[in-house]
């Protein structure tokens, strides 16, 4: 199966540049509506589902392979090759960053650049670094997926999109958590919430926007000032935005953040 059906990737625009969207945990392309079309006049825009979500090939997901992000990265890398994309500015979400990032390390001669939106490479708090989580409140939030995973995308969709329940991204995040399939979406939740990839960020050496949220309950404003410390080409933009998610909830200044990053490149 090619990568472009195994990842389910759909492409827009006329520019040359490669621009793609990497989403975030529990969701798929579909979360990158607000954003992408923005670009297809200027560049050419990829979307894709990370395998196990969305319109991905589900059966290709290996709880051994995909115990690691850089099996998400390796995806990546093979778009990159299929569709031969030269200078990429990848734009990732959440682990979709740090995937973006791995990325950048095994495969950097395909990629420009990076975009990363409210970024993480550790969730749990360690010693001076301040992640958002203290180990064993991750555990319980994981003992409590494992006990009830549809009672679990209902408590914490509302604290990724910085909104109560009734709010319009709270509900589609919990409606795109429920659709995959959950022992999936468990697996994925462990591999992402407890990785730790500070040092493999440290590395990164590429131009990267880091795009912080005001108040970001994931992904502290602590976490944007140690990314903009520790990586060569971190461009610290904090944009005043409530929750985990901006280029739902504040697609435009999202948007704006992007393209000033984008020609800041030129």
């Amino acid at each position: 199966m090619s990568a472009t059906s195994k990842f389910h990737v759909t492409e827009a625009g006329s520019g040359t540049t490669p621009l793609i969207f990497v989403h975030g945990y529990g969701c798929d392309q579909n979360m990158w509506r607000f954003v992408a079309p923005s670009f297809a006049d200027s560049h050419k825009t990829l979307c894709y589902d990370l395998t196990g979500m969305g319109g991905s090939d589900i059966k290709a997901y290996d709880l051994d392979r995909y115990a690691k992000l850089e099996a998400h990265a390796d995806d990546l890398g093979a778009i990159l090759s299929e569709l031969d994309l030269n200078d990429a500015v990848i734009i990732g979400h959440s682990v979709g960053a740090t995937i973006a990032c791995l990325a950048a390390l095994r495969y950097g001669d395909r990629i420009k650049a990076l975009g990363l939106i409210a970024p993480s490479p550790s969730f749990i708090n360690d010693g001076d670094y301040i992640g958002g989580f203290d180990r064993k409140d991750v555990e319980q939030l994981l003992d409590m997926m494992e006990q009830n995973f549809f009672e679990w995308a209902q408590y914490v969709t509302p604290l990724i999109a910085g909104q109560d329940p009734a709010g319009e991204t709270s509900g589609e995040l919990a409606q795109s958590f429920c659709r995959n399939d959950p022992t999936i979406s468990k697996h994925f939740a462990r591999v992402t919430f407890l990785a730790d990839h500070r040092e493999d960020i440290a590395r990164v050496n590429h131009p990267a926007l880091v795009l912080q949220c005001s108040n970001d309950a994931l992904a502290p404003t602590e976490v944007g000032a140690w990314m903009a410390r520790h990586m060569k080409g971190g461009d610290l933009r904090e944009i005043e935005a409530t929750g985990h998610c901006p280029h739902m909830t504040e697609p435009a200044k999202t948007i704006a953040e992007i393209r000033g990053f984008l020609g800041r490149l030129d």
